[in-house]
């Protein structure tokens, strides 16, 4: 089920609807997409659905506080959220932060899907969305399912050709965050931006 397209009041009934019996002693107050899902009875099931609305309501929550300020004056707010948007994937994946002229956030995109390794990236994409959205700046990021944070020099080179082919829209790269797990590695606090 797609969680992103409900709403947030949705959302909530499905974290707070009472839980599914499977003997059936009580009435079952489970939601239609549940129910369609087959998860009557099985609590795990059931447990990792509700993890998933928690997990969606959270993302939302922090994606508003991102939009409130300039995205780098609260720069746990954005680790949390690349954290949480990044958990237990096991693909790479590219993720745009297109924001405004007070590095506000406009919106969050993922751009590229990969491999376990590996994902590619294309420069041209990256500016067209930038473009549409009339973005200044943006942050960039992806993650390593491998657990180790350490950038490549791959993802280095990555972020200049970025930064250079951003600049000739007069688009501005404030940083590139890698994420493993409970890390996220910036680049412009190593200077590599």
């Amino acid at each position: 089920m797609n969680l992103s397209v409900l709403s947030r009041a949705e959302l909530v009934r499905e974290l707070l609807s009472p839980l599914v019996c499977a003997s059936g002693a009580n009435p079952l107050h489970v939601s239609d997409a549940v129910a369609q899902l087959g998860m009557l009875g099985t609590t795990d099931s059931v447990l990792a659905h509700r993890l998933g609305v928690a997990r969606e309501l959270l993302l939302r929550d922090l994606r508003e506080q991102m939009r409130s300020g300039p995205l780098m004056t609260s720069p746990q707010v954005l680790r949390d959220w690349l954290r949480l948007y990044c958990a237990g994937l096991e693909h790479e994946v590219f993720l745009a932060l297109y924001l405004d002229a007070q590095h506000r956030l406009i919106e969050a995109e993922e751009l590229f899907r990969g491999t376990l390794t590996q994902t590619s990236v294309y420069p041209r994409e990256v500016v067209k969305g930038a473009l549409a959205r009339n973005a200044a700046a943006l942050a960039v990021a992806h993650n390593h399912p491998s657990g180790e944070a350490e950038p490549s020099r791959a993802d280095e080179m990555l972020t200049q050709n970025l930064k250079h082919a951003l600049s000739l829209v007069d688009v501005r790269v404030i940083d590139h965050f890698v994420v493993a797990g409970d890390t996220v590695v910036s680049f412009a606090e190593r200077g590599l931006v």
